[in-house]
């Protein structure tokens, strides 16, 4: 499990990520438009949260930054994270009405995110047995599931380490 908590080369995790998101969108027939590829970028910009307003804000300033002034509305950042999000790209943190990159998008999987309430930075996890924990409680319940997200809410190594 590689931890956004963990010293690492970021430009790589960036680099990575865009490059796996185009080869998915190429093999299913997609397209990553400027739009889409930005917010995504801005998304694996950082290992915190993003919610829709911030990187509103994020893509007005690189705009301006670059000289150009158009105004992007709410609705257009809303589209791109429902892409990404509905393609696997990206995941939605409820409770933090935020979001975030996905590791893994070539593989279905549940999101499950350990979040440190210090750095805000938040982590995701492949569980099988959480996965499988929930499914038997499901199960005892005659529950259908279509989808599963656990938010972990805590003190990362590093915050800890710090105080």
């Amino acid at each position: 499990m590689s931890l956004a908590f963990e010293q690492h080369n970021h430009q790589h995790c960036i680099h990575d990520a865009l490059a796996e998101a185009k080869a998915l969108c190429e093999q299913r027939k997609l397209r990553l438009t400027s739009l889409r590829e930005q917010v995504l970028t801005l998304l694996w910009g950082s290992h915190k949260p993003l919610g829709a307003y911030a990187l509103l804000e994020m893509m007005q300033q690189a705009q301006q930054a670059a000289g150009i002034h158009k105004t992007l509305a709410p609705a257009t950042v809303y589209r791109a994270l429902d892409f990404l999000v509905d393609e696997g790209l990206a995941h939605r943190i409820t409770s933090l009405n935020a979001f975030i990159g996905c590791c893994s998008p070539s593989s279905g999987h549940s999101s499950h995110f350990f979040i440190c309430s210090q750095c805000e930075n938040a982590i995701e996890i492949t569980s099988a047995p959480i996965s499988q924990a929930i499914a038997s409680c499901a199960s005892e319940a005659s529950f259908q599931v279509h989808s599963e997200s656990v938010e972990v809410l805590g003190v990362c190594q590093q915050c800890q380490q710090a105080t």
